[in-house]
């Protein structure tokens, strides 16, 4: 919803031919998602699997949302609540997207 709501804001408000990035300020560790996404689906930790890094690892990822925040805008849904309500919407949509796994 959150991601809905900054586009369109930016369609009505934006300045044509401007980036605007859209984001939450947050910021975690993909280990700490995953754990979130297993404790959603109640499935336990040991279904995470280690691998070694990739060279040239990316170790964080940023954007700067200052644009986006001067046209108003802010997130009003917590990461957390955001990827259950996502998981949930996958879940309960199967049909929906396992066609498209199965293509």
């Amino acid at each position: 919803m959150d991601n809905c709501e900054a586009i369109d804001l930016v369609l009505r408000k934006g300045v044509v031919g401007e980036i605007y990035n859209i984001g939450a300020d947050n910021e975690e560790e993909n280990i700490a998602i995953t754990r979130m996404i297993l404790d959603e689906l109640g499935k336990p930790k040991d279904l995470i699997k280690y691998v070694k890094d990739r060279l040239g690892h990316d170790r964080r990822y940023a954007l700067d949302c200052s644009k986006i925040k001067k046209l108003g805008w802010a997130p009003t849904t917590q990461l957390k609540e955001g990827l259950s309500q996502t998981i949930r919407w996958y879940y309960n949509n199967q049909e929906w997207w396992k066609k498209l796994v199965l293509a």
